[in-house]
């Protein structure tokens, strides 16, 4: 399957269970998400796309056939005093399409979307496991900076710490 195969489209509520069996299948990689497959619940799923419709963006990617490949979202995180900030950003690639470049389509489309009709958002945000290179050179190729390292903050399916590396995009059409 290719990129030009690929149809995106905005999260509706009655993408919950897709994307429930979506991050199921992703979780079951080792470091495919932060979570292990029995964190990943319909609760855990049901309350970030509720955020992600209410309060922030939450994209789709589906083959050709319909079935759900890819989810990115984030969403505004509460305080009036970070109105301007899209946070817990997500990809979540379906493990058969991965490294087709169908991340970097949903990645590029969420970005273009907020600087076209989120100009109200300056930063989203993001974190990732220092070692997920693969994912942090696609973050800094999308116009991610790394904006520190937070110590030993994961403990990983092998047993040992890990670095988490905070990162942000600003948006170059930001109006507050």
């Amino acid at each position: 399957m290719s990129v030009l195969e690929t149809m995106i489209r905005k999260g509706i509520p009655e993408d919950v269970e897709n994307v429930f069996h979506l991050y199921q299948a992703v979780a079951m990689q080792e470091g495919g998400l932060a979570r292990a497959a029995d964190e990943i619940t319909a609760n855990y799923v049901s309350d970030f796309c509720t955020s992600a419709y209410e309060k922030g963006l939450q994209l789709l990617a589906f083959d050709s056939e319909g079935m759900l490949i890819a989810e990115i979202h984030a969403y505004a995180i509460g305080p009036k005093s970070f109105k301007h900030v899209y946070s817990n950003l997500t990809i979540a690639v379906h493990p058969s399409v991965q490294g087709r470049g169908i991340g970097k389509l949903l990645f590029q489309k969420f970005l273009a979307l907020i600087s076209n009709e989120r100009k109200h958002i300056l930063r989203v945000e993001l974190i990732a496991r220092s070692s997920n290179k693969r994912a942090i050179e696609l973050y800094q190729h999308l116009g991610f900076v790394q904006e520190g390292i937070m110590k030993n903050r994961i403990w990983s399916a092998n047993h040992q710490l890990e670095d988490d590396i905070p990162m942000a995009w600003e948006n170059p059409t930001f109006k507050p």
